[in-house]
């Protein structure tokens, strides 16, 4: 089971990073134009923020399954001087948290603005900061953290 969550995680996190992208990329463009904020903006907020959700379930779920997270708490101090299983054992979960507290935070800021305007930049502003986050906290193939391939 531990191995089709890790897949499903590393699979997930192509859907997360294209709507965030596209998401941003809507903001962008409804910000700067002055377009009004519609039923598909909105959609596409809501759907970004429920794929983040989805994936932070799996990344839990992995987490407590990790034998590379158990090896760090029931070793904490080797775990926190090599650098790869402390990024596991904690960076990556607490940077993932913060990420999706930030889309969160972003998306219903957003729902509840007034102004048009308002919608488009606030999505801007903390879809963009948790990108950011994102993708600092992604073992990336050419991480120094800790690498691991695009595809599992």
């Amino acid at each position: 089971m531990y191995q089709s969550l890790l897949f499903s995680h590393s699979i997930l996190r192509w859907f997360v990073l294209a709507s965030l992208f596209y998401s941003l990329y809507k903001a962008y463009k409804g910000y700067s134009s002055k377009l009004p904020f519609t039923k598909t903006d909105n959609a596409v907020r809501h759907w970004t923020a429920t794929i983040a959700h989805i994936q932070l379930i799996f990344g839990i779920l992995i987490y407590v399954q990790s034998p590379i997270v158990k090896y760090f708490w029931k070793n904490f101090k080797a775990g926190i001087e090599n650098p790869e299983i402390a990024f596991f054992g904690i960076l990556h979960i607490l940077l993932m948290l913060i990420a999706i507290v930030l889309i969160t935070i972003g998306s219903a800021l957003a729902k509840r603005k007034l102004n048009d305007s308002d919608k488009f930049k606030t999505m801007l502003l903390w879809f963009s900061l948790a990108l950011i986050i994102i993708f600092i906290a992604i073992p990336w193939p050419f991480s120094p953290l800790a690498n691991r391939p695009y595809f599992r």
